[in-house]
């Protein structure tokens, strides 16, 4: 049964990859062409500024500048970056967590009181969400080009995956601590007494952890606020798509494995 679980999830993260490239296509890409254009822009105004101070310094940064550009060009261009390169990201990206979300859901039915399999399904989708891109993304909120410095990139990709991994392994706590308390307490105050546990480890980890903003103060705020809504829709849909589509596949594969049961245990 893992296996035929296994193979519908990573049908189901194939669809929900292919509704996320339709979003960041539609939505995000836009947002990253007006990004490179200001940085563009940017680059020209510094390269004038320089010509106009120091002549001949300037006309070897911006030669060596251009190559280097011209080299990055020359590995991806942009074309193939916002078509075949990111409809590539997102379905092998939506495949592989399709896959790791099946795994889940087999450890987790039917150990998880009367729980049915589109339900268990949904939760595991909006579980993933929240600790994996919505929390770490309050404290390090996704940037598209042109801001942040590329010098400090390897450090701000570190802090999100550690805000990650914090944010992760305080929803597993959380939830063991819940369902402990909800065997003496009751289920809401189990529930209740889990969340509050977890807003609270992370609430300190967002305020222990170092704050980052390298956003220019030209940068145009409804370029920035577009891009990060469309990084928040493309994720809630994956992870969205993912939960229902998978648990209605779930559900119809158990369905009839139940059916073949019953139906052996009837037959002399």
């Amino acid at each position: 049964m893992v296996r035929d679980l296994l193979i519908r999830g990573m049908l189901a993260g194939l669809v929900a990859g292919l509704l996320a490239f339709g979003v960041a296509k539609v939505f995000g890409e836009p947002q990253v062409d007006r990004a490179i254009a200001f940085e563009e822009q940017h680059a020209q105004a510094e390269t004038a500024a320089h010509q106009r101070d120091q002549a001949a310094t300037a006309r070897q940064e911006s030669a060596a500048a251009h190559e280097h550009g011209a080299e990055e060009e020359g590995l991806v261009s942009r074309k193939v970056q916002s078509t075949l390169g990111l409809l590539t990201a997102v379905i092998v990206y939506g495949a592989a967590m399709g896959g790791l979300f099946a795994l889940a859901f087999a450890s987790l039915y039917g150990r998880v009181g009367e729980v049915g399999p589109r339900l268990l399904a949904l939760l595991l989708a909006v579980a993933p969400f929240a600790a994996i891109y919505f929390v770490p993304s309050l404290k390090y909120p996704a940037n598209p080009p042109a801001v942040g410095d590329g010098a400090t990139i390897g450090y701000r990709t570190g802090l999100f995956f550690l805000m990650m991994l914090i944010s992760l392994g305080a929803l597993v706590f959380a939830v063991a601590m819940g369902r402990r308390l909800a065997e003496r307490h009751g289920g809401l105050n189990g529930t209740l007494a889990g969340a509050g546990l977890f807003i609270a480890i992370i609430a300190i980890a967002q305020l222990v952890l170092p704050a980052i903003d390298e956003v220019p103060a030209d940068f145009p705020a409804l370029v920035l606020w577009k891009f990060r809504m469309a990084s928040l829709g493309l994720q809630a849909l994956m992870w969205a798509s993912l939960g229902l589509l998978f648990g209605l596949l779930a559900e119809r594969r158990l369905k009839a494995q139940d059916g073949f049961a019953q139906r052996s245990l009837r037959s002399p």
